[in-house]
């Protein structure tokens, strides 16, 4: 991935800003929306792109655009440097590979360890229970 490039195709979207904030979010566009074609991208592989369209396909939109929305500053250049810093971690975080792991076998001393213990808390519960009648005839 071409971090570089990527950012040149990124797409910009600015809207009015939503929640407090007073004569700011009615008068200026802070809110930015930050698209990215995929398919259309030469910043990534095209194996890049296969993996990068199936993790992450609930954030890409009828057009097959990522997009992501950053409203939380007043300025809307901050707002569109964090965007894009949110979008190409998005694309960081699908591209690293799942590593399945290795199934191995519990050791029989944390067996042990486990009965042990379990068998401690059913004796300290069984202290707190309230003792029966016929505990109390016995004696």
């Amino acid at each position: 991935m071409n971090k570089y490039l990527l950012r040149q195709e990124l797409t910009y979207r600015t809207s009015r800003s939503s929640g407090a904030g007073g004569q700011n979010v009615n008068k200026v566009e802070t809110k930015v929306e930050a698209l990215f074609d995929i398919q259309a991208s030469l910043a990534l592989t095209d194996a890049e792109k296969a993996i990068v369209t199936q993790k992450i396909s609930t954030r890409i939109n009828a057009e097959g655009q990522l997009y992501v929305v950053n409203q939380t500053d007043r300025s809307q250049l901050k707002n569109k440097l964090l965007a894009q810093d949110k979008l190409i971690e998005i694309l960081e975080k699908a591209l690293i590979p799942v590593i399945k792991r290795k199934a191995t076998r519990m050791p029989l001393s944390v067996k042990v360890a486990i009965k042990k213990e379990k068998a401690n808390q059913s004796v300290k519960k069984a202290f707190r229970k309230k003792p029966s009648l016929d505990s109390m005839n016995d004696e």
